[in-house]
């Protein structure tokens, strides 16, 4: 029996993390035995057992708690939490999302003590080091062992910073397997877009005509907290939902919430407020969110998980930053980069409005990456003893 141990740190790794434990209930309960570790990075209210119990997932069987802090201070508290889990566990193995905190905590804690390493989500890169996501990323990615890209870009983004493809057990930090396996959101969203299908009423509750409305989501601090970028975007969210009679819907944290009446202008923010066809909500479950995104008719985000999403609901999607990691998505033109420039983002809607044949090949799998991902952790857990 392979015992594993999974480190999550925030509500979407543990949405992640889903589709392993559940290819492993599904599949592999002889073989492989999880535990979870969440390190508390972000408290988050809604994660109750409803949460749990709703999205089918495994409660975790470890919580740090170690709440918000510095960077240096949370991550100095995980690792010494993470280290005790694993002493006191032995696991075969450390299994790591992703690029939060939470990852680069449990690469540093395994490595020092010769835990092997699998990262899911491993080689991407929005080539940024300024965004600690990015430096969280390489650092796991160059302490692991069994590497899980989710696309192809991903694997040769490993390949131009010195990994071997192909190379011949057994595995080590030094001599570690890259494997390109599909997206396990790409899982997910197939698996939940079922359950949401069945349990929101977030599109009756506001009163949404599927493929009529646009889904906005913005949370990231280079446009919150910058009143230039932050006044540049809902410009544009103001002149397309006007001049296309177009609804948007924005599901916003509270600080965001609470930024846009900091940093907008007086009249823009009572041209926003009084825009009838601009609906602006408190947090949705992620139910509600797969629903909205599944009958939206186009998706502008700053986040990464959200623009991948666009494209698995096969919708068209304008990112709000100066990069993204999903570059195929770009380049098969079915998103655009538009930063916080109000011009390219006008340009980028009035593009896709136009435009109707999209075409959405299977950059991230089939589906079944969780699936793929445990036969290959226990093959090669075979071949290295």
């Amino acid at each position: 029996m392979i015992k594993l141990l999974t480190v999550v740190g925030a509500r979407p790794q543990i949405i992640k993390a889903a589709a392993l434990s559940r290819a492993i209930k599904n599949n592999f309960q002889d073989s492989i035995k999880e535990m979870v570790l969440h390190t508390g990075q972000h408290y988050d209210p809604n994660m109750s057992q409803v949460f749990f119990d709703e999205l089918e997932i495994p409660m975790p069987d470890f919580n740090l708690n170690v709440g918000s802090a510095s960077h240096g201070v949370q991550t100095a508290r995980m690792i010494e939490g993470i280290e005790k889990t694993l002493l006191d566990n032995s696991p075969d193995f450390l299994v790591l999302y992703g690029d939060t905190n939470s990852t680069l905590a449990g690469a540093i804690a395994a490595s020092k003590i010769h835990v092997p390493i699998i990262h899911i989500e491993a080689g991407l890169r929005s080539f940024n080091k300024s965004m600690p996501e990015e430096i969280n990323r390489i650092m796991c990615d160059h302490a692991s062992t069994l590497l899980f890209s989710p696309t192809e870009t991903g694997v040769n983004n490993l390949i131009s910073e010195g990994f071997k493809i192909n190379t011949d057990p057994p595995f080590s930090p030094d001599n570690p397997a890259v494997f390109h396996c599909g997206d396990v959101m790409y899982d997910n969203s197939l698996f939940f877009a079922e359950k949401a299908s069945k349990y929101s009423k977030i599109l009756t509750q506001h009163r949404l005509i599927p493929g009529s409305y646009i889904l906005g989501t913005l949370h990231r601090d280079h446009n919150t907290d910058d009143p230039a970028r932050l006044g540049a975007i809902f410009e544009s969210v103001n002149r397309i939902s006007v001049g296309y009679d177009t609804e948007v819907i924005l599901p916003l944290h509270p600080r965001t919430s609470k930024m846009l009446k900091t940093n907008l202008s007086d009249t823009l923010l009572k041209k926003t407020e009084n825009n009838r066809l601009v609906k602006i909500t408190g947090p949705v479950s992620f139910l509600d969110m797969i629903q909205l995104e599944k009958n939206a008719k186009l998706i502008l985000t700053d986040s990464g998980g959200v623009q991948k999403e666009s494209y698995f609901f096969r919708k068209p999607c304008i990112i709000l930053r100066p990069q993204t990691e999903w570059i195929e998505i770009v380049k098969n033109g079915t998103a655009i980069i538009a930063n916080a420039d109000k011009n390219k983002i006008l340009e980028a809607y009035e593009y896709f409005n136009a435009k109707k044949d999209l075409s959405f090949p299977p950059v991230f799998g089939d589906g079944k990456a969780g699936k793929f991902i445990c036969q290959e952790i226990i093959e090669n857990s075979i071949q290295n003893r």
